[in-house]
């Protein structure tokens, strides 16, 4: 439990209570994959302005659920935001999808769902 992934902020959001926690895990497994998904389709077709919304979105819930990746997440999210058309997130979106799909395997055995 908790490899990719740390509860410590998402237990003091919640007091402890784990219907809550549950919730959020819920939440992040509802949300994160497909976002991350819209984020790898979006870098692939240059598509600036959806690259941006995409990893803005994810940003509280990478922080959140702490799964180590923010900084890279950022990098991507500016890529989009500036429209760096002559620079490469290519190795950032890698470390965030693989940490998205390592932390979305485990958070649904820990909590099975």
């Amino acid at each position: 439990m908790e490899q990719y992934y740390k509860l410590h902020r998402v237990k003091e959001l919640a007091d402890n209570d784990m219907d809550f926690i549950k919730a959020l895990a819920e939440a992040f497994l509802g949300e994160v994959p497909e976002d991350a998904q819209r984020l790898k389709t979006a870098v692939a077709e240059s598509d600036y302005y959806n690259t941006y919304q995409a990893a803005h979105k994810m940003k509280p819930t990478i922080d959140l659920f702490e799964l180590g990746v923010l900084e890279a997440l950022i990098v991507v999210q500016d890529w989009g935001k500036l429209e760096k058309s002559g620079e490469d997130c290519s190795r950032e979106l890698e470390l965030v999808l693989a940490a998205v799909d390592r932390s979305t395997a485990e958070i649904k055995a820990d909590f099975d769902l």
